[in-house]
């Protein structure tokens, strides 16, 4: 269709957009760190799309392991058949992921990989002969995706919201804050250990949090007395151990799992973004045996249904994905780059809107903030990091917004999280790029 010269959007065509106020331009192709559009602009991806393209755009190994799996085989059910590419995706997982999380499931998305884990801390209490445990502790700010049981366990409340009534209330405690609260009884792991032995460990199936924050606290890296607090009371109480490594997983911080940096081996790691190569939806639970052993000897099952769960296209597009990360050593790299990456951004600490640039690996988060000293988040009206993302994105250059992140409703930050092919000239354009956008947001 001709290309209207003022983007797509609606009330155009039949689509419904993700937003309905604002108009796209349409993508056409896509290389490594970049995006053409049907203009011909192109725009430097600084956030892998949404923290998701971290082998880079356009390729074509991903393309072929998937046709290949299609045309060989298509869609084969889970409950019939295992297939090739699932078993060694498995496999290729289970080497590099630490302990004994040894068995992987696989799904479609983050949000139903969270529900999924919740689903099977409950299964395997209730198993054990311990229905009494059902409670799962999370904290604010965090997100662990939009369907009903991760919305309810997210501490982002501008998304919560509308969709309350629907919600469960599950007990929710203050996440670490390097930036306002750095030593704290919620930086060091007291509040959440105390709000255990508060609900009663009886009813306690699990502890869900993301290891290094994601968009909704905005790349927060606790420290390691934190998680050493958090596992030690989870051991105590017989509380399994979730970490959401939807976002910061699978290298994105510099190692296979951010849990890795605290020496952390959880009881489940829920995989998504990094996973997939951006090509197609898949997530992943990453168990201990444990607790796969309680099921094999139990009811023989996890009782869990999902149509493309275990599929042949998904798994080959995560093994392609996987084999790229392996065999370019990206992983590493991304650790590599960490002093290059931040040492760019912190040139962007000149601008008086900047309070805070923080992160780890090739994850970083820049908050915006009315005033430095008090470390004053603007006001919601002010609507600054959308207002950045637009100046931004005016300039070829991609970054993901998030808000709320202080009290619920205020709080400015805009993520990084570039492909993990990222060029180190391309980590100084993502810099001057922003840098410039800062300065247009100072004018005004």
């Amino acid at each position: 269709m001709p290309a209207p010269t003022d983007g797509f959007g609606y009330p155009d065509g039949a689509l419904f957009y993700r937003r309905l106020d604002r108009r796209f331009p349409m993508a056409v192709a896509a290389s490594g760190c970049w995006i053409t559009d049907a203009a011909g602009r192109r725009y430097l991806d600084a956030a892998g799309g949404a923290l998701v393209a971290s082998v880079g755009h356009g390729r074509e190994e991903i393309a072929r392991e998937v046709a290949q799996a299609i045309a060989s085989l298509g869609y084969v059910n889970g409950t019939q058949f295992s297939n090739p590419w699932a078993e060694q995706l498995a496999e290729q997982l289970a080497a590099v992921l630490p302990g004994d999380l040894r068995y992987c499931y696989f799904l479609a998305s983050g949000s139903e990989a969270v529900e999924a884990a919740v689903k099977l801390a409950r299964q395997v209490w209730v198993e054990r002969a311990r229905p009494g445990k059902w409670k799962v502790i999370s904290r604010l700010p965090s997100y662990h995706g939009n369907t009903l049981t991760a919305l309810s366990l997210s501490g982002r409340e501008h998304y919560r919201r509308i969709y309350g009534p629907l919600l469960t209330d599950f007990p929710r405690v203050a996440a670490p804050d390097s930036y306002r609260d750095p030593d704290g009884p919620r930086s060091t792991g007291e509040l959440l250990a105390a709000e255990i032995e508060r609900q009663d460990p009886e009813t306690v199936a699990a502890v869900l949090l993301e290891p290094i924050g994601g968009s909704s606290s905005g790349a927060v890296v606790p420290a390691r007395a934190y998680f050493e607090r958090v596992a030690e009371a989870c051991r105590r109480h017989d509380v399994l151990l979730i970490a959401d490594e939807v976002l910061c997983g699978l290298g994105r911080t510099g190692r296979w799992l951010a849990a890795q940096h605290f020496d952390l081996v959880p009881d489940v790691a829920v995989l998504g973004k990094g996973l997939n190569g951006g090509a197609l939806p898949l997530s992943a639970l990453a168990v201990r045996a444990g607790l796969v052993e309680t099921l094999a000897r139990g009811s023989g099952a996890f009782v869990h249904a999902q149509t493309y769960s275990h599929t042949p296209a998904i798994c080959a597009a995560g093994l392609a994905t996987l084999r790229i990360l392996k065999r370019e050593g990206l992983v590493e790299r991304a650790a590599a780059l960490e002093g290059r990456f931040f040492a760019a951004l912190d040139r962007l600490r000149a601008s008086r809107l900047v309070g805070d640039v923080r992160g780890k690996g090739l994850l970083a988060a820049v908050e915006l903030v009315a005033d430095r000293q008090t470390r004053a988040p603007f006001p919601r009206s002010a609507r600054m990091a959308e207002r950045l993302t637009a100046l931004a994105f005016e300039r070829g250059l991609i970054v993901w917004p998030n808000v709320g992140h202080v009290d619920g409703n205020e709080g400015d930050i805009v993520m990084l999280g570039p492909p993990l092919t990222v060029g180190e000239a391309e980590i100084d354009e993502i810099a001057t790029r922003l840098g410039a956008a800062l300065a247009a947001l100072e004018r005004g």
